[in-house]
């Protein structure tokens, strides 16, 4: 009798084990099933190939990191919303919801993930199908979150006169929430999501591990669904939002005085964070770099809720500007209006 295992372990050495797996007869072949190993960038790019040891390497970092993330967003939104009343209303709304989506991001993908885990025999159905669209929509919300807080960048720091819209900041929170809901809403009734399963390269009897996501069947558009709503959304947020982040760049480098050097290389790393920059690490998942790009797509992705934390804690040091000086840039205090 042909029994599945996975491989046990952590950054070393490890061992061949067979709980949590399933195996099955299909068509004369045995099947198998494991419901660990299953890594954040799944989400991103649904053709992995990646050899067990690895998988469970980039299991672990997706654990730890989405946990973290959960703990620390958690811990922003209430600094968020006690600490900073007042001051920056309308970029404090934004960085309140885009922490939001992160929250709901990470705690729907560890959902997903335990669900599996614990009904290994019967983890398809309406729950992972509903865990599966809360986390789609969930992650569409990050990605239209993003291309906001990069909008919204524009707006103060390229179109610094003028900018005044009515009810602004509802305005962009039914689109940053209207977009992702509407688009889920279609995918719900072409039937996309379910199981969706990664076959892992090097592993005897055609082992895999699953996650309630959308739907690896064959009979599913799963595929194309995809590659559109992730692949090419994250790509045109990724090119916005570096682009802004460009101009940010430029418009430092034309104001640089003495001693600020180490302060703009953080206002930019700071920026990239929360423009999800690192987002654009998911293309560099496939090809013959694939694995480095994995491991540092997991890394800065599911700690991303960490590292808010820490650039909202370090600008909550820095207090209010001072406005001394009417010879003070516009856009510079446009740019700290925005990251406050």
């Amino acid at each position: 009798m042909c029994v599945c295992v996975t491989f046990v372990t952590f950054l070393s050495a490890g061992d061949w084990s067979s709980e949590g797996c399933i195996t099955t007869l299909l068509h004369g072949e045995f099947v198998c099933s494991c419901n660990h190993l299953s890594f954040f960038a799944v989400l991103v790019n649904s053709k992995l190939s990646v050899d067990p040891v690895n998988a469970a390497n980039l299991g672990y970092i997706s654990y730890i990191g989405s946990s973290f993330s959960v703990v620390f967003t958690t811990v922003t939104l209430v600094m968020y919303i006690c600490l900073r009343k007042g001051q920056s209303e309308q970029s404090l709304g934004i960085h309140v919801q885009l922490t939001g989506a992160l929250l709901f991001l990470h705690l729907s993908y560890l959902l997903s993930e335990w669900w599996v885990w614990h009904e290994a025999d019967g983890a398809e159905g309406r729950v992972c199908l509903a865990f599966g669209l809360i986390l789609h929509w969930a992650l569409l919300s990050t990605f239209t979150w993003l291309a906001i807080e990069g909008f919204h960048l524009y707006m103060l720091l390229v179109r610094v006169f003028n900018i005044y819209v009515k009810k602004y900041l509802l305005k962009l929170s039914l689109v940053g929430w209207g977009i992702p809901t509407a688009t889920v809403m279609a995918c719900h009734f072409s039937g996309v999501y379910g199981i969706h399963s990664f076959y892992m390269t090097g592993a005897n009897n055609g082992s895999s591990t699953d996650i309630c996501w959308i739907s690896s069947a064959t009979d599913s558009p799963g595929v194309v669904v995809s590659y559109i709503t992730v692949s090419g959304y994250l790509g045109l947020v990724f090119l916005f939002n570096t682009a802004m982040l460009g101009v940010v760049v430029v418009k430092i480098w034309g104001q640089r005085g003495k001693g600020r050097m180490w302060k703009d290389w953080a206002t930019v790393l700071g920026l990239s964070c929360v423009l999800g920059v690192p987002w654009g690490l998911a293309f560099c998942t496939y090809g013959p770099l694939s694995l480095p790009g994995l491991y540092l797509f997991s890394i800065f992705n599911c700690f991303q809720g960490v590292f808010l934390f820490l650039w909202f804690l370090a600008l909550s040091r820095k207090g209010r500007p001072e406005h001394s000086s009417v010879k003070d840039s516009s856009s510079q205090k446009m740019m700290e209006t925005n990251l406050n």
